[in-house]
Parts: structure tokens; C-alpha cells; sequence
């Protein structure tokens, strides 16, 4: 499975990137929302997961989940917020926006790996 990491900070590409791949995917980087449209748009494979973060400068991860779901040919890549907002109504917000899926940093790669179970995305163990 091929998922894009999209967050501005590098250390935390880095830990979900070790996270995904240490349970068997590939995995792309991008450090903002509008990077990781770009990407999409030149991708000859498009990721099947895409873990985004809220806060980022340029294009934010509730812009780029919208983005993503107004394109047609994008609609099947499932939408993981990964991020520091916490409050309830930010969860809604995210979840009405499009995205599958909401983790609230810090996690564990077992809560990722829950995650992934859950979404369909990964056998259980």
C-alpha cells in the first residue's frame, strides 16, 4: 500500500514514514497541503492512504481534504487527519469535511496500526 505523509514538520513525516513502513508500505512525503496536491496531481499511482496534519502553512489539512474530495478522480484515496487539535468540534469539522479517520498527536504506531485495521486498510494481525 502506498501512503503520503503531509506535514510541515520533518521529524514527524519521519515517525509516521517509519510507522508505515515498519508494517510493510511505501510511503511519500510532502510538508504542506498544496505540496501534496501537486504531488497527487504528477503521481502515476495514487497513494491509497494519505495521513495529513491540520496546521500547516500554504494550504492547512482541512483545505487539502477538501480539495482532495472535489476532485473525482481522488475521491477512493481514504483521508487520515494525524494532528494536535483535540477539541471535539475540530474532530467534527474533519470528519464532515471528508476524512476517514482522525488521530490526535502524540500516538503509538499501535494506535496507527489500530487505526489502519479499522479503515480496512490493513489485515488484522
Amino acid at each position: 500500500m502506498l501512503v503520503m505523509v503531509v506535514d510541515d514538520s520533518r521529524a514527524m513525516r519521519a515517525i509516521l514514514r517509519r510507522i508505515v513502513e515498519s508494517i510493510g508500505c511505501e510511503a511519500v512525503e510532502a510538508d504542506n497541503g498544496r505540496t501534496a496536491l501537486q504531488a497527487l496531481d504528477g503521481m502515476d499511482r495514487m497513494p491509497e492512504l494519505v495521513m495529513v496534519d491540520w496546521n500547516m502553512p500554504e494550504l492547512n489539512g482541512l483545505e487539502f481534504i477538501g480539495a482532495v474530495r472535489a476532485r473525482q478522480e481522488w475521491r477512493d484515496i481514504t483521508l487520515m487527519m494525524v494532528t494536535t487539535e483535540s477539541e471535539q468540534s475540530q474532530i467534527v469539522r474533519a470528519l464532515a469535511a471528508g476524512a476517514h479517520e482522525y488521530v490526535i498527536k502524540p500516538f503509538t504506531s499501535e494506535v496507527i496500526a489500530e487505526k489502519l485495521h479499522m479503515l480496512g486498510l490493513l489485515a488484522s494481525a
